[in-house]
């Protein structure tokens, strides 16, 4: 994709759940190639529950396959500095209204990315 239009406005958006979803992709790999062409960074969590498939999860590590903290920690380091957001979110803690827009779960992950960013910004 990008060969075919070498603009370094062809970009992509960075969706570590998407690119996620398969072990099979390397993200830290992925980040490394397309440093110059990330232009948007939706950041979420899932855990791979079997072959070719996944389920999103929240954003900590401990609750998912991938490594927030390291993929965080990557793209600052590769010199990605765009707009990140959070994962959609759950309907947590009695929340209700439109599937996949809780706002708790998604402040939330605000707060743990933030939260790393300012650890990794720290060093």
């Amino acid at each position: 994709m990008f060969d075919a239009v070498p603009s370094r406005h062809n970009g992509i958006t960075f969706c570590t759940g998407s690119h996620g979803s398969t072990p099979d992709n390397d993200l830290f790999e992925i980040i490394e190639l397309a440093k110059e062409r990330i232009h948007f960074v939706h950041a979420r969590n899932v855990k791979w529950t079997g072959e070719r498939s996944f389920q999103e999860t929240s954003h900590s590590v401990h609750d998912g396959s991938l490594d927030m903290v390291g993929i965080v920690e990557k793209l600052i380091e590769s010199g990605v500095d765009v707009p990140i957001r959070p994962n959609h979110g759950r309907m947590i803690w009695g929340e209700t209204g439109r599937p996949g827009y809780g706002l708790y779960d998604r402040a939330l992950g605000a707060a743990y990315l933030n939260g790393i960013i300012d650890t990794v910004n720290r060093k």
